[in-house]
């Protein structure tokens, strides 16, 4: 089911993460998004390093409707990838890098489109090809402070940090002023040792988190 580009840009706000999702197979992805979900995160990246993605994206889009859960694809590397991952229900796509021709897509579509950048160059290039939102990314080679810096000269651009969110400076990276934040590996490393309550657990710390964050 398709969402309209601004109610999932505004999801994406209110919730304050998205909930990056890696694994070696299809079986255990779906355990770590039901994981995620039960710990309240309805925001989920399914990347294209997971095997099946596109088929997972598609059961999950099929199972909950776009206000229950927004389901997005990640580590989209081109507009193929970005089309084929849509017609499947993608409601946003995520890439690593900006790929003008993938934004180029999303825009046609209607698809929220969110490349990835580290520089301001690569930030306004983005944002005028038509992001929606830039990755930050990978976050952290600066940590926070990157934010801020890219918010000085570029403060309308809603910016999405990625690698080195973690519970403990979630709050720094909300506070610098991003828009949300991409979590994996810190969100889900439960499920190495099929631990998903922890992921659970931890999805919760992140959202309680972000609103304290937010509020001060």
């Amino acid at each position: 089911m398709v969402m309209e580009k601004s109610e999932v840009l505004n999801r994406i706000y209110k919730t304050g993460i998205v909930a990056v999702v890696r694994a070696e197979s299809l079986e255990k992805a779906r355990k770590i998004v039901d994981a995620c979900i039960q710990g309240g995160i309805d925001i989920v990246e399914i990347t294209m390093t997971v095997p099946g993605a596109v088929n997972l994206i598609e059961e999950l889009s099929s199972e909950f409707s776009p206000e229950e859960v927004v389901i997005g694809a990640g580590t989209v590397l081109d507009a193929p990838t970005a089309a084929m991952s849509f017609r499947a229900g993608a409601n946003f796509i995520v890439a690593p890098a900006f790929c003008e021709e993938t934004v180029k897509f999303c825009n046609i579509n209607q698809v929220a489109v969110v490349p990835g950048a580290m520089t301001p160059t690569e930030v306004l290039a983005a944002k005028k090809a038509g992001a929606d939102v830039v990755k930050v990314f990978p976050a952290d080679l600066f940590g926070p402070k990157i934010i801020k810096n890219l918010k000085g000269p570029l403060p309308k651009a809603k910016l999405l940090p990625t690698g080195g969110v973690n519970v403990e400076n979630v709050d720094q990276w909300i506070k610098a002023g991003s828009f949300a934040v991409g979590v994996g590996g810190a969100l889900t490393a439960g499920a190495k040792t099929e631990d998903y309550e922890k992921i659970t657990e931890t999805g919760k710390e992140f959202l309680r988190k972000i609103r304290e964050a937010r509020a001060n």
